[in-house]
């Protein structure tokens, strides 16, 4: 009588212990020789791949309090400083209705046309303005300004952004870092960064930056001194880890002061 044919094995590791034993290569299971664990073999012969965890994209944010940097994931709504413990507000605001608060916090705040912030304090990440503000505004990214706004007070941005189909008239020197114009401005813009007068905007008044760039089909009327030499200072930077990018005060907005001239009547 013949000799039984050696039956083919394949070496099997234990998902438990880590033993590897031969095992017939189409057994559906076995027990660990080691551990004595029971598993199936296909799965140990053919193990599902374990999916790559999911890498939050991350945000540097700077401690009120302290200054201090730190990375934390883009959706969060809030943080604690690691160096000094304090609270740091991630949120947005969206405010419809009438509110008497200050802000503080890295998102952004937008005040819709029906919107009304009063007495405020705000230090926020970026800002769009469509309805009433009254205090002080400080934007360390955007400012985006719409015709419905109305605003009384001061406020600081390190890009200011007027939308092309909107107008806006301050009559008070505007101080920003950088700013794209997009509609109609009546006002002095005076930045540490560069202005761009996109091909829908319509521009009055005096402009003082480092750079400009005024597209074609643009309209300017008015005067424009290119550099810092009147400023004094340098350009700010978006969202800074060490501290909020530097940018200067807007003007008052104590709008019962004399009126400026009307460009647009003079050319």
């Amino acid at each position: 009588m013949p000799p039984a044919r050696k039956q083919p094995t394949v070496a099997v590791t234990c998902p438990k212990c880590g033993h590897s034993q031969p095992e017939p290569p189409t057994a559906y299971s076995t027990l660990c020789k080691k551990c004595h664990e029971h598993f199936r073999v296909q799965e140990a012969l053919h193990p599902t791949p374990t999916p790559p965890k999911p890498v939050l994209e991350q945000k540097r944010v700077c401690c009120f309090q302290c200054g201090s940097a730190s990375e934390v994931p883009v959706a969060a709504a809030s943080t604690m400083c690691k160096q000094c413990g304090s609270h740091v507000d991630l949120s947005d605001y969206h405010i419809a209705h009438t509110v008497s608060k200050n802000f503080r916090t890295h998102g952004r705040l937008v005040i819709e046309e029906k919107g009304y912030v009063l007495n405020a304090d705000a230090l926020v990440g970026g800002a769009l303005i469509k309805g009433r503000f009254i205090g002080k505004l400080v934007s360390e990214g955007t400012l985006e300004i719409h015709s419905s706004a109305n605003i009384k007070g001061s406020f600081t941005s390190a890009w200011l952004v007027l939308p092309a189909g909107h107008h806006f008239r301050w009559p008070k020197p505007m101080h920003c870092g950088a700013a794209d114009i997009g509609g109609e401005l009546v006002a002095d813009l005076h930045a540490t960064g560069t202005v761009r007068l996109k091909a829908t905007a319509r521009f009055f008044g005096q402009v003082e930056a480092r750079n400009l760039v005024v597209e074609n089909g643009a309209v300017f009327v008015g005067t424009a001194r290119i550099g810092l030499a009147r400023t004094g200072i340098e350009a700010p930077q978006m969202r800074r880890a060490s501290s909020p990018p530097s940018a200067i005060s807007g003007g008052s907005s104590d709008l019962a002061a004399s009126p400026r001239p009307d460009y647009r009547r003079t050319t």
